[in-house]
């Protein structure tokens, strides 16, 4: 029997089951499941995500082509992608964000005091940006895209110190980020870093009245002149 742990599974042992457990206790995520629990669900897509697989049916080839190894990640038997695809689309994805909070909440200070390159400034520093993902309109006819195809919009606030998220929002593809900052509550003594076409100045200036301080930026080149 092999002795040595995968670099996998002692990955694994970073990330807390207890405190996974009680967000699918909150939710009732393991109601009436047999064969996937949420636990090996979110063990599924954190390899995924680690390895950089790019479809379910590439996650669930690479567990079964070493599903003599499975036992050491926790995992009782290999599943197929319409499992769990099923699975994503009808746990309460309230699960996995009250998980990630969790996460976050551990990292942040982790990195408080870690250093920007080319930034001398002691502020939290946070960058907003979002990133369209095309979808088949047909089966997202909520999504409706700029042209005839379906989108979402992803809209994330990254921590500079670490590079870490601290807030996503899901949104349709012709959600502009100047409408999250009617949205985010300001972090005191923070610095913005944002796209400059689409800086609201207005909700920018009721932000800043709360504390907040605001870098804009122009793509691919950072214009460091604070907002005051």
């Amino acid at each position: 029997m092999n002795s040595v742990k995968y670099v996998f599974t002692q990955l694994l042992q970073f990330v807390s089951k207890y405190e996974f457990e009680k967000c699918v206790e909150r939710y009732n995520g393991d109601y009436h499941v047999r064969d996937l629990n949420c636990w090996t669900q979110f063990i599924q897509l954190f390899f995924g995500q680690l390895i950089s697989r790019d479809s379910l049916r590439d996650i669930c080839t690479c567990f079964k082509a070493h599903k003599n190894k499975l036992y050491y990640f926790g995992i009782k038997q290999n599943v197929n992608q319409s499992t769990l695809s099923r699975a994503n689309e009808r746990r309460d994805w309230r699960i996995f964000a009250d998980y990630d909070e969790y996460l976050i909440k551990l990292v942040r200070p982790l990195y408080a005091n870690s250093p920007i390159p080319t930034v001398d400034i002691e502020n939290d520093i946070f960058a907003l940006d979002s990133i369209a993902i095309s979808l088949i309109i047909k089966l997202f006819s909520w999504a409706k895209g700029k042209y005839s195809g379906g989108a979402v919009k992803i809209h994330t606030l990254l921590d500079l110190r670490g590079s870490i998220p601290a807030f996503i929002f899901i949104t349709d593809s012709k959600y502009h980020n100047n409408n999250i900052l009617n949205i985010l509550v300001p972090f005191s003594e923070a610095i913005y870093l944002m796209d400059k076409a689409y800086v609201d100045f207005a909700a920018l200036y009721n932000i800043h009245r709360a504390g907040a301080f605001f870098v804009t930026r122009a793509k691919l080149t950072l214009d460091y002149g604070i907002v005051e």
